[in-house]
């Protein structure tokens, strides 16, 4: 007996797949509840709202298709001369599949420009995710400047958070910003 292997894709996600978007999101953030500062938590993680403020800002978002239903997700925002990686999600039940790998990798194939991640200072597991694609962890100098420059974030949430570039500064790659 044969079993036919999984159908797997990544693409585009479209607009008639806002609500698994935020669905995949939500499920997937409950892995920061308590870790990161309770200031910094709200119910749901994402409204509908937001994602809408999102995807309005330019941020483009391409998802993991495996046997017909999205199980990640991961955007990716052009932003001045770097593109940001943005909320990166795969479903609590697909974690650890590979599937947060490969649209990683994808999204980073489609572009030659320098990539930043911004994430949880306390999020260990992410930190570990994204070194492990060859993303550096930049310095707290250089993280304030970049948050700064590339995102709109509170300062309470640029005290509490990490960014981690690819490729790596030996690489020949120059940030143009400012402290």
């Amino acid at each position: 007996m044969s079993t036919s292997p999984s159908l797997t894709s990544i693409r585009r996600c479209r607009e008639d797949e806002r609500e698994t978007l935020l669905a995949i999101i939500n499920r997937a953030a409950e892995a920061y509840r308590g870790i990161i500062p309770a200031d910094r938590w709200h119910e749901p993680y994402m409204p509908m709202e937001e994602l809408d403020r999102e995807i309005a800002a330019g941020v483009e978002f391409w998802g993991y298709e495996a046997d017909g239903m999205l199980v990640g997700i991961m955007g990716v925002q052009p932003v001045r001369d770097v593109d940001l990686i943005r909320h990166a999600y795969v479903s609590p039940e697909s974690q650890g599949r590979g599937f947060g790998g490969a649209l990683l990798e994808h999204l980073r194939g489609l572009s030659d420009r320098a990539m930043l991640v911004g994430t949880w200072a306390a999020a260990e597991w992410a930190i570990r995710f994204y070194r492990g694609h060859g993303f550096e962890l930049t310095s707290p100098v250089l993280k304030t400047a970049l948050l700064r420059t590339y995102w709109t974030v509170p300062d309470r949430q640029i005290e509490t958070s990490v960014v981690l570039r690819h490729p790596a500064p030996d690489q020949g790659f120059e940030l143009q910003a400012s402290p």
